[in-house]
């Protein structure tokens, strides 16, 4: 008996967890992939390093991307964070993509995305 509620209530946690996260789709997490590393665009690269084989010479003057969920649990926080950094920190280097109208709405979200991968 003890066992079977122990269960239920793990699968109910993972159950609602599950259904607040949002699933990305291949072709937003791949936007994203285009956007972190195009020199152009987003730029990501230039500061920030991230564990995907394809992302070579990342820059260090941002943190590294890794563990983002853990970093960022709730993906409005990181997708904040970008689209304007100094809110939290007014001294940053990190320049505020959304507000500045340097990346869209869309490529921002396409950016968490892909950096919920991580």
């Amino acid at each position: 008996m003890r066992k079977s509620i122990i269960k239920h209530a793990l699968l109910g946690l993972v159950l609602v967890g599950a259904s607040t996260m949002t699933l990305a789709s291949a072709d937003q997490i791949a936007k994203g992939k285009a956007l972190y590393l195009n020199k152009k665009a987003g730029n990501c690269i230039a500061c920030h390093m991230i564990p995907d084989p394809d992302a070579k010479l990342p820059g260090n003057q941002g943190p590294p991307l890794v563990a983002m969920k853990a970093r960022f649990p709730d993906p409005k926080v990181l997708r904040a964070q970008i689209w304007d950094p100094t809110v939290k920190n007014p001294t940053t280097i990190m320049p505020p993509f959304g507000k500045h109208w340097i990346l869209s709405e869309d490529d921002i979200d396409a950016i968490v995305a892909y950096l919920y991968q991580y």
